[in-house]
């Protein structure tokens, strides 16, 4: 497989991986995400604004989620976002510093 072929496949998964998670599965909380998988929708959304800055694009943290969601976070909270239970918090500190402070 050449490079531009695979480029193209990496960039087709993403999407639909993206697809997958804003629209078919938008129950799917990010802290259970997280949580069970180690990143989520927020993880993602700032790969994608580092992969822009090392392009020389450089996106804020809000305008990153904005593209990643299609929507405003504050609006992705308010349609889809429930309140977390007491255990999911604290499993989310220990997920947080293991896959993202660590």
């Amino acid at each position: 497989m050449d490079d531009q072929t695979r480029l193209e496949i990496e960039a087709a998964a993403f999407r639909r991986l993206r697809r997958h998670l804003i629209e078919d599965r938008p129950d799917a909380q990010n802290i259970d995400l997280m949580n069970l998988a180690g990143f989520c929708r927020n993880c993602l959304s700032r790969w994608y604004g580092e992969a822009a800055a090392e392009r020389g694009i450089e996106l804020s943290k809000d305008e990153a989620r904005e593209i990643f969601y299609g929507m405003p976070m504050s609006e992705w909270k308010t349609r889809h976002q429930t309140e977390a239970t007491p255990e999911q918090q604290a499993a989310f500190e220990t997920s947080f510093t293991e896959n993202v402070k660590g």
